[in-house]
């Protein structure tokens, strides 16, 4: 039987999670304090623990001080941080100190349950390679290599899927429908990441060794679209000097990703569509055919049901690129993953400019997570990246963050010209902070002296 010991001075909460747990099948223990934890992973548990799952905020310690005696006393149980949401740039602090993941309040049982299976089975493959490394190559201990990996200068990772239940959502239906041979339609604002999900689902198909090629429908003018998927013979038209392979042929045996679909005119939807069909396509200007075998991925932001019923997208192509349906989260709705791909913007600036920012102090956190990021990844990462460039200390503060912002908050911080929004922005903020107007203040990105006059006009 697995053993959970709950770290929770919350005595109701903490006997809740304990019968639900045993119930679940585990053998659970709680303590309401790091020094009682410390007592009962050194007396009870004799350091055979499976899994920790901790507050933050407890009476004698902060939850990190567990975290680091158990590293410093090599018990390497998977660490799970509970926190509220207005706290969780704390748990992506914990995360980069060695915690497995975090969940914030209040809790939800099933995410809950599953994050504990996740942890517990990530913890047992990584054990298992270490055993395996060491065996054969022998390797240093797992938490001396951990350390190793993380304080050394190797290139930062140019993607990262995220680990919120949103992410984990995401990410399951494309492991699920990637080694099918079903077209798929990628649903989502911009800037959400559409592109590096399509190339995930060719990299997990049985034509990750094929071709994947891109072609961004919204940039290609009418009258060369035709050439642009089939290609053309030399002397076709005007300025054809040479023959031109086309997406279909450049992608034949694999994947092509049709960006921005949604774009294409209706004479192109008729030509696209007599391709899928046929498998075969005949190039400008060409006398022959050609057969293709490709795995089809389409994105676009447009709502391409509506766009079906005004009569601007073919239905029957709609149905024919549409075999499964995948829909990008915005940023707004990966709730603390925020910190983890800013975190990853750093290390990509640091890398390109040649910098050594570590991250954002506590304020400038906080304002991170109060705005709502309309342009989701792509416009985090610019905002990061001119931050990074700004910064001359070790860690990006509000300042730095708010002239990185630059036009982006004139229309999200306090100046939307409705109260209601304002009212509902203020309050929440004075929620988040206990009350506190100067941490309001900061939270939403604006001096004390707005704050007190906005909180005046509203009648807060």
């Amino acid at each position: 039987m697995q053993h959970i010991l709950i770290v929770e001075d919350d005595i109701a909460f903490g006997t809740m999670l304990q019968t639900w747990l045993r119930r679940k099948g585990f053998e659970v223990e709680k303590a309401t304090s790091v020094g009682a934890a410390v007592k009962l992973l050194t007396e009870t548990f004799g350091k055979e623990v499976d899994l920790v799952l901790s507050d933050l905020r407890l009476p004698d310690h902060d939850g990190l001080r567990l975290l680091a005696w158990m590293h410093e006393h090599d018990i390497n149980a998977p660490f799970i941080v509970m926190t509220n949401y207005a706290e969780v740039q704390n748990a992506v602090l914990a995360m980069k100190s060695g915690a497995a993941d975090y969940i914030a309040k209040p809790v939800q049982p099933d995410i809950l349950l599953q994050k504990i299976k996740d942890a517990m089975e990530q913890n047992a493959q990584q054990a298992s390679s270490t055993i395996q490394n060491y065996t054969t190559q022998n390797a240093p201990t797992a938490h001396n290599s951990k350390f190793k990996i993380q304080n050394s200068k190797l290139t930062a990772p140019r993607h990262i899927e995220g680990k919120s239940e949103a992410s984990r959502q995401l990410y399951s239906y494309v492991e699920l429908v990637a080694p099918t041979p079903m077209s798929v339609l990628i649903l989502g604002a911009s800037g959400t990441g559409k592109e590096y999900v399509a190339h995930r689902i060719h990299d997990l198909s049985a034509r990750a060794d094929k071709p994947f090629f891109a072609l961004d429908c919204g940039a290609i003018p009418r009258d060369v679209a035709a050439s642009e998927f089939f290609g053309h013979k030399k002397g076709a038209f005007t300025g054809a000097d040479t023959d031109k392979r086309g997406a279909f042929e450049m992608a034949n045996g694999g994947t092509l990703f049709l960006d921005e679909v949604g774009n294409l005119s209706y004479e192109v939807q008729v030509q696209l569509l007599r391709a899928l069909q046929e498998r075969r396509i005949r190039p400008v200007g060409g006398t022959q055919e050609i057969p293709i075998d490709i795995r089809l991925v389409c994105a676009t932001n447009e709502n391409l049901e509506e766009a079906v019923g005004e009569g601007r997208f073919r239905e029957d192509l709609y149905h024919r690129i549409n075999e499964f349906t995948i829909y990008m989260p915005k940023l707004s709705e990966r709730g603390s993953d925020l910190f983890l791909f800013a975190e990853l913007f750093i290390r990509h600036a640091n890398e390109e400019l040649n910098r050594t920012v570590e991250g954002f102090d506590s304020a400038a956190a906080e304002l991170l997570a109060s705005h709502s990021w309309p342009g989701n990844l792509r416009e985090l990462n610019n905002v990061v990246k001119r931050a990074v460039l700004l910064t001359r200390g070790n860690k990006i503060t509000t300042t730095e963050l708010m002239q990185a912002m630059g036009q982006i908050r004139t229309d999200n911080v306090l100046q939307l010209h409705d109260e209601d929004t304002e009212r509902q922005r203020i309050i929440t903020a004075l929620q988040q902070t206990n009350g506190n107007k100067a941490k309001a203040a900061r939270l939403l990105g604006v001096d004390r002296k707005t704050i007190y006059n906005k909180i005046e006009k509203l009648g807060i």
